[in-house]
């Protein structure tokens, strides 16, 4: 049974040997850096996580670096997708690798990571052990969330965040497109790539590729965020609406959103405004039974499990891994 869990309960349930929950030592995969103590009938690793009431804890894929110098110094030199999927690699304890370079444009950003999913393929990742989560580009049709989820879902993938989610519709569109037709959903009869990152044949991949919770053998998970006046006008009916496997406030562009400029030419942040559309989300999570998340950091992220958030993402680097590590050990992991 999904619930939305207390920090206590996190602290409690210790009966469940992920991570180091048990007062065991967990079995590390020496190629992956990842916990393979738990048993789980799930390939995806969040589910069994969902299934057992514990927190998650990820991290942004690291950076391609690039771009341009600081301070006039010349700009670093690119990673190559072999160089980013050793980095990824090198840290252990992140349950899921996150990337945010399709929201913007899946078609254009999807070759860049297609080449990253295949240099942590060769370098030992699955989905079973470093299940990607990605960020689609904003939904604009039943259309184009149908072609561009496919092509996400073909990539490798184990769930799609769907960013600027304004309406339970946009919401359906987007969980319809992760479910392939024969299963009442919209993804054409394909599998590109998948299968070989997820560690299987053709048809076991197409008879695990489904949508959790609604069904619960399925693989798949979605994410959805809030993050305008409008999606939090709606936010109860976005959280009603069937197989969302986490809903998330847009905690950073609802920051820009209840800020304004003074006289002076300063930002001010309504501090009550902004976190009373982060408690507004998290109402209807708790409403509606649904996982909530947050893009936490070392300074919020026990103040956030307290209130009732289960689901957190952090950027890559020091500041991330201690977050991630502060977590686990609050969440008893």
């Amino acid at each position: 049974m999904r619930r939305m869990a207390s920090f206590t309960s996190f602290v409690l349930v210790l009966t469940w040997s992920w991570g180091c929950g048990s007062g065991e030592s967990a079995n590390v995969d020496e190629t992956t850096g990842a916990d393979t103590s738990a048993p789980s009938e799930h390939v995806n690793p969040l589910i069994a996580l969902h299934e057992a009431d514990e927190a998650v804890f990820g991290l942004y894929a690291p950076s391609p670096g690039g771009g341009r110098g600081r301070g006039g110094a010349p700009p670093p030199p690119p990673k190559t997708p072999g160089e980013r999927a050793a980095e990824t690699l090198a840290y252990g304890l992140s349950d899921y690798v996150f990337d945010g370079s399709m929201e913007r444009g899946v078609e254009l950003a999807l070759p860049a990571f297609s080449e990253f999913a295949s240099a942590m393929s060769d370098a030992g990742a699955t989905a079973a052990t470093n299940p990607f989560i990605v960020k689609m580009a904003k939904i604009t049709s039943q259309e184009q969330a149908a072609r561009e989820v496919a092509m996400q879902l073909d990539a490798g993938v184990s769930g799609i965040m769907f960013v600027e989610v304004e309406s339970a519709e946009e919401a359906r569109w987007g969980l319809e497109a992760m479910r392939y037709r024969a299963n009442g959903g919209t993804r054409p009869d394909r599998v590109g790539m998948a299968p070989a990152y997820w560690g299987m044949s053709e048809d076991e991949y197409r008879e695990k590729a489904d949508l959790w919770p609604l069904n619960p053998e399925g693989e798949l998970i979605s994410w959805v965020i809030v993050e305008s006046h409008e999606g939090l006008a709606n936010v109860r009916e976005i959280a009603a609406v069937p197989g969302i496997g986490v809903l998330w406030p847009g905690a950073g562009t609802l920051r820009g959103l209840f800020s304004s400029v003074n006289d002076a030419g300063e930002r001010v942040l309504d501090e009550e405004g902004w976190e009373n559309a982060i408690q507004q989300v998290l109402s209807a999570c708790k409403e509606f039974d649904v996982p909530c998340g947050y893009p936490a950091n070392a300074n919020d992220i026990e103040m956030r499990m307290e209130q009732g958030f289960n689901v957190f993402v952090m950027g890559w680097g020091e500041s991330g891994f201690a977050t991630v590590e502060m977590g686990r050990q609050l969440a008893g992991r």
